[in-house]
């Protein structure tokens, strides 16, 4: 799914304005029909609806929600800044209809402290929408500071009020806290970033109908993977296939005490369908690795730490679970990038030790993949003050190094060296845990070996993380899910990507 920025949204409202015909009004009469549709359904035991509604096109469509919802039996409470003021044209229109209506009155922003909330009362956010530039001030700003203290359900129309739809607005801003964000027809970045998404709740996409032509042929830096997107990378395994027709995949790490990791990233790539699986490991893992992963083969990398780094040139490598920073294991990593230029995985200790000299950042054969989180990307590339700017950072990066930048975050973004962005929509916070990260290096690992290209292996591949993490969570809670419940789960994943890829007659 393609990511707009505010003004391409707004060009597209344009666009379909022009092709259907529609005008301006009709399509938010549309748009607003849509959202009051939704909050009708989901809304069934709060049936009172106080609308915040500023004087533009965001307003419009609050207004427009509220008219819809009362000849609906809701019962309707709206307030403005000002009944008298100035609205945008399709703003007015809206306003003039609702002073048709006896039974919704319209009440200034000054009086909602006269206004008895119980617990029925739902508000809905109609402030500004997506063409916010700058913090709330004055009146918005207190208004929203006294509406965030009401432990009432909040929804939002397209975006919070107070957050830009593409960025972060610096300063003390204030942001409306949602339980729900409506948003047209697309993401917004803002909704992906945890500086401001915070701020949305659960993120409902409603599809207005908007020109299905304008998305197809405007470009874009950005993208959100979906259930759809990304089973459509997907490869449905061969049935005539044998296990040399899926590859050989090497899972490179341990170290005395951290076995655990290597062992995580075994299993995981194993469960993934790589064709042959074998761990390079200190021989201290040997039983550990050979009675959790017997599936898998032992190749000896030294005694409590690896410091021979010598593999098959035909295997894909997986490096970092576990690895330590031994000096020797330090030598032995660089030399190995040194002298191979076949692109790998490279996570945790990899990157801590690549990150000792910048030096070092051009071993990485192009094309590899790399997975920090963000305090290994600060130790890699240096900080930044926010994650849109370590973002922006990743893709200026990906770029010069011609690699594959897995950025680990809630909405973790696989950034490639073209500069292409995609925000990752599974996943949840049962993955803060020691572990996940291993996983994640297996399944891509995995990946790489059985032939997907390093863009899709990265795409699908945190999809899968994600998607098997949403299951185990489902099963046994975010709090008490743990990595091998998510590797677990893999199997069912591909269950349903399966399904979804046969032909039923």
């Amino acid at each position: 799914m393609k990511i707009f920025t505010a003004e391409q949204i707004r060009s597209w409202d344009r666009f379909t304005i022009s092709r259907e015909p529609i005008s301006s009004i009709q399509l938010m009469e549309r748009a607003s029909m849509t959202i009051a549709n939704w909050i009708t359904e989901h809304c069934k035991t709060h049936r009172k609806t106080v609308l915040l509604c500023g004087n533009g096109n965001n307003g419009g469509d609050g207004l427009a929600v509220a008219r819809i919802l009362y000849l609906k039996g809701f019962d309707v409470e709206v307030f403005v800044k000002d009944p008298k003021g100035k609205f945008s044209e399709d703003a007015s229109v809206n306003i003039k209809r609702i002073e048709d209506i006896s039974g919704i009155s319209v009440r200034t922003f000054s009086q909602i402290t006269q206004y008895k909330f119980d617990d029925e009362t739902v508000i809905i956010d109609a402030l500004f929408g997506t063409g916010l530039s700058r913090p709330l001030e004055g009146e918005y700003k207190e208004l929203v500071d006294q509406i965030n203290k009401k432990d009432h359900i909040k929804i939002a129309i397209d975006v919070p009020s107070g957050m830009s739809a593409d960025r972060l607005i610096g300063g003390d801003s204030v942001i409306l806290k949602t339980d729900y964000t409506l948003t047209f027809q697309s993401w917004k970045r803002s909704f992906l970033h945890p500086e401001t998404g915070k701020y949305t709740g659960k993120v409902i996409v409603l599809n207005i109908d908007l020109n299905k032509e304008y998305a197809e042929v405007t470009e874009t830096n950005y993208f959100a993977t979906d259930d759809h997107f990304a089973g459509s990378l997907f490869i449905p395994r061969n049935e005539f296939a044998h296990k040399g027709s899926y590859g050989k995949a090497v899972i490179v790490g341990g170290s005395y005490g951290k076995i655990g990791a290597a062992v995580l990233a075994t299993k995981s790539a194993l469960k993934t369908g790589a064709g042959l699986t074998f761990t390079l490991a200190p021989q201290c893992g040997y039983e550990v690795l050979q009675t959790s992963c017997p599936e898998a083969m032992f190749t000896e990398g030294g005694e409590q730490y690896i410091k021979d780094f010598d593999i098959d040139k035909g295997a894909v490598m997986g490096i970092g679970p576990g690895l330590g920073t031994h000096t020797d294991t330090q030598k032995g990593l660089l030399k190995f990038l040194k002298d191979n230029q076949a692109p790998l995985v490279l996570d945790a200790d990899a990157l801590n030790i690549i990150s000792e000299d910048e030096k070092n950042l051009q071993l990485i054969p192009k094309r590899s993949i790399i997975t920090p989180h963000p305090k290994e990307f600060e130790r890699l590339f240096g900080p930044t003050e926010n994650s849109f700017e370590r973002l922006e950072l990743a893709r200026k990066k990906a770029g010069e190094l011609g690699v594959y930048i897995v950025l680990k975050d809630h909405h973790t973004q696989v950034i490639t060296p073209d500069g292409k962005v995609y925000y990752n929509l599974t996943g949840n916070a049962g993955l803060a845990k020691g572990g996940s990260g291993d996983i994640l290096t297996g399944i891509l690992t995995s990946l790489l070996a059985q032939g997907y290209s390093e863009k899709n292996a990265c795409i699908l591949g945190v999809w899968l993380h994600g998607k098997a993490a949403d299951l185990a969570a489902e099963k046994h809670s975010k709090e008490s899910m743990l990595p091998t419940d998510v590797i677990d789960e893999l199997g069912n994943v591909f269950i349903g990507l399966n399904r979804k890829t046969m032909r039923i007659l």
